[in-house]
């Protein structure tokens, strides 16, 4: 395994981040155990997690992700081995049944309360705002259009002072966002400058794949001058970018066959980008899931990439592309066909 640090600390993560968002849906308690178990005996440290997990979000299953983690915990006692990260669910119709009140100071409290008792830890290493409360282009959108029935108002500030409070008690010991925008990005950025008191957030969890390298426009500038990590989820684009889509075949167990209306990596013209990646991978040796990997890990703003599997082959896969070196020939390839077709999968 390779390791890095988050950004503006002394915290070691390794550079593959266990994802968990099926477990409680597509994977079961024993299922999320022995991912666990491998994950740490590869050497992978880093585990993110949401109270919103496993998704598709529905309130039956409510926090049951945090619950398998927690479990897992005082099963193995090992909760110093791991760099823990989890997050508040935002404002949203498939969120309501949490609760529909934002990021206020009573709402965060009561999100951290209850991952921590889920998750059976008396702290979290790294607490993120899910999305952002205010409308914004996140979610599948490429362009911003602004709309003028949002009645947000400006609380980065007071949300920051809530994180602060939650850190000096040591609930919390740093702060990120995810899916967030520049201009959100940068928000936060000048409240803690211009406020010496209020953390710095120091991660940003987005969307970042071959299909989707809207992350390159804006905030890769922003991560690199500000030393801010990304945390890149989905880089194998839902599982399109393992090729099992590829033909019109559709997996019986796979994620789209499940749940239909996560279609976001498999239009038309995405599958002609990932039928392109597969035969660039094919002609190089690699398999196009490790390829997919491979380039993501090597991206100089990322901290640690968020690889999720629903079985322990894919898993082991996955983590293995930490150990593949990408030719100046396949970076160029790729290069190639990312010009053809940018970002089909925004």
């Amino acid at each position: 395994m390779k390791y890095t640090s988050l950004p503006h600390t002394d915290i070691e993560v390794s550079k593959i981040c266990l994802g968990t968002m099926t477990w409680g849906k597509q994977n079961t308690e024993e299922e999320g155990h022995e991912q666990m178990d491998y994950a740490l005996d590869q050497g992978v440290n880093f585990f993110d997690a949401a109270e919103l997990y496993p998704v598709p979000a529905h309130a039956d299953t409510y926090g049951h992700t945090e619950k398998i983690i927690g479990s897992w915990f005082k099963k193995n006692g090992n909760r110093d081995k791991v760099v823990l990260a989890s997050k508040i669910a935002g404002n949203g119709d498939y969120t309501k049944f949490i609760r529909s009140t934002g990021f206020s100071r009573e709402s965060i409290i009561e999100a951290v309360e209850g991952s921590l008792a889920r998750l059976q830890t008396d702290y979290i290493d790294l607490y993120q705002l899910h999305w952002p409360e205010r409308n914004t282009n996140y979610f599948g959108k490429r362009g911003y259009t602004h709309d003028i029935s949002d009645h947000w108002e400006d609380n980065f500030h007071q949300v920051l002072e809530t994180l602060r409070d939650l850190k000096r008690e040591g609930k919390i010991r740093h702060v990120g966002t995810s899916n967030e925008t520049p201009w959100g990005t940068m928000r936060y950025l000048e409240e803690s400058k211009v406020h010496a008191t209020l953390p710095r957030t120091i991660t940003i969890q987005n969307p970042y794949n071959l299909l989707n390298r809207l992350f390159e426009v804006g905030l890769a500038e922003v991560a690199m001058r500000e030393k801010i990590g990304l945390l890149p989820y989905s880089p194998l684009a839902f599982g399109a970018l393992s090729g099992k889509y590829l033909g019109g075949r559709m997996p019986e167990g796979s994620r789209v066959s499940l749940f239909p209306r996560f279609d976001r990596y498999t239009g038309e013209i995405a599958t002609e980008a990932t039928q392109k990646y597969y035969e660039l991978a094919q002609a190089n040796d690699l398999s196009l899931a490790q390829m997919s990997l491979a380039f993501v890990n090597t991206r100089p703003f990322v901290t640690s990439n968020i690889i999720g599997a629903t079985s322990i082959k894919q898993l082991t896969e996955n983590i293995a592309s930490i150990d593949v070196s990408l030719s100046e020939d396949v970076l160029k390839g790729i290069e190639a066909i990312h010009g053809q077709i940018p970002n089909p999968a925004p």
